[in-house]
């Protein structure tokens, strides 16, 4: 299966991705419980046919199949698991214990994150300077990195 082998390969490289860590060890969402979302994500917008849980299931990386129960049960913990990650941030900025309700600084930092994969995809498919692009790509990981960090360490500002 052509898409079961795309699905794969297109996971494996966004696990592997250092960015992709960086943010998964400080999100609360399992490893397994992303593979089964961006697994979902990807039969809804890119399967030439509907997949069900039993399909969805063998595109999961491990070797042994997993079963449909299993799978939706993943799933269902990893979406109230992003769910309950957006009331949280919400929840904090609304006490105080984050900087403000405002989710701009989050949002300057989804906007760091677009600009490094925008540029990390179009110097992949240049046939310039590899050390200059991978010079440019780690500065880019670095500023999202801290900016990642900054945001994470914030200090309570509760005014009483």
């Amino acid at each position: 299966m052509k898409f079961k082998e795309n699905a794969q390969k297109w996971i494996q490289r966004a696990l592997g991705d250092p960015i992709t860590k960086i943010l998964l060890k400080n999100s609360n969402l399992t490893k397994i419980q992303l593979e089964t979302l961006l697994i979902d994500v990807l039969a809804e917008n890119y399967a030439t046919k509907a997949l069900n849980y039993d399909e969805k299931g063998r595109l999961r990386l491990t070797k042994a199949a997993v079963s449909r129960g299993s799978f939706n049960r993943t799933l269902n913990q990893a979406k109230r698991n992003v769910k309950e990650s957006i009331y949280t941030t919400l929840l904090l900025g609304y006490l105080g214990i984050t900087q403000s309700t405002s989710l701009t600084p989050y949002l300057e930092a989804a906007n760091k994150l677009q600009t490094f994969t925008n540029t990390y995809r179009e110097l992949a498919t240049k046939n310039g300077d590899m050390d200059e692009q991978t010079k440019i790509i780690n500065m880019l990981r670095e500023e999202l990195a801290t900016i990642l960090e900054q945001l994470a360490e914030q200090k309570a500002s509760i005014d009483l």
